[in-house]
Order: C-alpha cells, then sequence, then structure tokens
C-alpha cells in the first residue's frame, strides 16, 4: 500500500495544535467541497482531506498515526512494521464505523481496520444518563515467548493519548501490574477489571482488555497452541536414526526420536510438546540435514568413498523426482 502524510495533506506541521487542524481542515473544506468547488479533482481531494482530518482530529488515531514515525514519503510502498500499535491505550468499544473505513484509503484501512478489529480506536458514544459504567479501554502488548510460555507476573506500561491545555497532543503513562497465565496465545485478550475508563456517578469502572501478541523468536515460532522449530540433523543421525535433544522455550531439554531414513523438510510432530493450556499444542519440528564441509579434509575423503562406492548406484535427481511424484495428490 502507499504511505499517507496525513499533515501534508492538512498542510499543517506535526506537532500542530488540535484548533490548527480544525482551521486548515474547514479551509480545505471550503476549497474542494464537490458542492461547491471548481476544482476538476475536488471529490478525490476532499476525500483526501476527510481522511487526514479523521486521523489527525482524534488524539488516539494521531497517536497511533504518528508512532509510525516521520521520513515517510506520501505515495511510497509501506509495511506498518509489526505491532506499530503496541503500548497505546484506546478508549471506546466501537472501533471505526465499517463505512468510515471503507470511504478512505487502503493506508487507513490497513491501519485503523485492524484497531475496529480488535475493538479500540475511536471513542464510544457519551450516554445521557448520570450514572454508567465506564468504558471499556483496550491496550496491545507484546511478550517473550519464553513468558507467555511460562507465564509471569510483569509490569505493563501503557500510553493514553490526550490534549493539553493548548489543544497539543500529549501522551500520559501509566504502569499496572499484570498477571500472564501460561501458555497465553498470540490474540488472546487478558481482562483486567476496573481498569477502563471511569464510571459516572458512583456506577464501576469498565475493564482494561489486553490483547496479547508474542515477539518473534529466534527458534521458534507459534502457529495458534503448535510451537514449530527447525530440527537440525547430521547425516547419519537421518540415515540411521537417532534420539536428539530439544531445548524448549522453558530452558527443559527434551529427547525426541528421528526415525532412520529421515530427509530435509520432513516434519516431525510431538503430540502435546506446544504451548501448554488445557489442551496443550504440539511441537512440529521441520527437519534439516546439515552436511560436512567438502572441504574439510576428513570429510572430502569420505565424501568421494561415498561417490565411489555408491555413485553408481544413487542419483539424487531420480530419487527427488520419484519422491515428488509420490506426493503429488491423485488426480
Amino acid at each position: 500500500m502507499e504511505y499517507k502524510d496525513y499533515y501534508a495533506v492538512l498542510g499543517v506541521a506535526r506537532d500542530a495544535a488540535a484548533d490548527d487542524i480544525k482551521k486548515s481542515y474547514r479551509k480545505l473544506a471550503r476549497k474542494y467541497h464537490p458542492d461547491v468547488s471548481k476544482e476538476p479533482d475536488a471529490q478525490a481531494r476532499m476525500s483526501e482531506v476527510n481522511e487526514a482530518y479523521s486521523v489527525l482530529s482524534d488524539p488516539e488515531k494521531r497517536a497511533a498515526y504518528d508512532n509510525l514515525g516521520s521520513g515517510h514519503r506520501p505515495g511510497e510502498r509501506f509495511t506498518p512494521p509489526p505491532d506499530w500499535d503496541a503500548g497505546f491505550e484506546f478508549s471506546g468499544e466501537r472501533g471505526f464505523e465499517g463505512a468510515e473505513a471503507g470511504d478512505f484509503s487502503d493506508f487507513f484501512s490497513e491501519l485503523f481496520g485492524r484497531m475496529h478489529a480488535r475493538g479500540g480506536g475511536a471513542r464510544g458514544a457519551q450516554r445521557p444518563d448520570l450514572h454508567a459504567r465506564g468504558e471499556d479501554h483496550h491496550a496491545k502488548i507484546v511478550l517473550d515467548l519464553e513468558d507467555a510460555w511460562r507465564g509471569v507476573q510483569t509490569q505493563v506500561s501503557l500510553k493514553t493519548p490526550q490534549l493539553d491545555a493548548q489543544g497539543r497532543l500529549m501522551l500520559v503513562q501509566r504502569t499496572l501490574e499484570v498477571r500472564i497465565p501460561p501458555g497465553v496465545k498470540p490474540g488472546q485478550m487478558i481482562r483486567l477489571a476496573g481498569q477502563g475508563g471511569a464510571g459516572l456517578g458512583d456506577a464501576p469502572a469498565g475493564d482494561l482488555l489486553l490483547e496479547v501478541q508474542v515477539a518473534p523468536h529466534p527458534r521458534f515460532r507459534l502457529d495458534g497452541a503448535n510451537l514449530i522449530a527447525e530440527l537440525p540433523l547430521a547425516p547419519w543421525e537421518a540415515a540411521l536414526g537417532a534420539v536428539v535433544p530439544v531445548l524448549l522455550p522453558d530452558g527443559q531439554s527434551l529427547k525426541v526420536r528421528v526415525p532412520a531414513g529421515a530427509q530435509s523438510g520432513q516434519l516431525l510432530t510431538v503430540r502435546g510438546r506446544g504451548l501448554p493450556a488445557r489442551t496443550p499444542g504440539d511441537l512440529e519440528l521441520q527437519l534439516r540435514v546439515v552436511l560436512p564441509s567438502g572441504l574439510e579434509p576428513r570429510a572430502k575423503r569420505l565424501y568421494e568413498q561415498m561417490a565411489a562406492e555408491l555413485g553408481s548406484e544413487f542419483d539424487a535427481r531420480k530419487v527427488a523426482a520419484a519422491e515428488a511424484q509420490r506426493q503429488e495428490p491423485n488426480r
């Protein structure tokens, strides 16, 4: 998708106050509104202006957008960094109206449509009564795999976007003590009762919903509750079979039996050794045979011996082709 510079669209500085953003929007609306404008591209320009104002006039949207950083050129190819909106606390339950996201660019939908799916973003409608439960708030937190695996008591710092007395955007930070249960999965919600918006009158506060994501790990990745990793093997371990150790995220070493004749790319599944839970996931190991370097003299001699004794009988290309043919679905 293409990056949108909303500040450039409205012609305001990145530290512009709320009143300056509103004034610029009104000026551009008078210029490009299709009912009065004689500009040939008035409708497209008005849509851009509405989209930019929708983001920059809302402290929560604006703070999330600012977190993407500056220095991006309008129109350049752009992909949001993973978990770019983590650590922000958003109010409201209704998110963004579907029509609003649909009327605007792919850039807007990619960023704020995801927030809508989580229920965060724009503020919920104010209720007219003077005794009402507070709004639920939403935030995303990113955990290390090790903490998601074993559970942890940790401090979570969240930033809430607000406007100061001059109408300039500011971030108010608070820190909470949170208990992460063992085996929490990406996308799972942790509810903190009473930590959302304040209630009206003597009504209770809303809740804070923390969406959990897991940071990339150098050896493992998650697919739901399943833990996926690569298992390197020496050629003799793959050919003859072996029992090899696999170090799990909690530091435990698991002994895994590799069958004789294993091949690179083969999947070995260990049931129930994925994320721990009432119904634990599986550990899925993709085998990769690692060859000793032929540049090392001793290994080179052994390769030459294998070539002399097996070279006329073993054709790697034919074996691979036959294997691929066996894996083709029946036509």
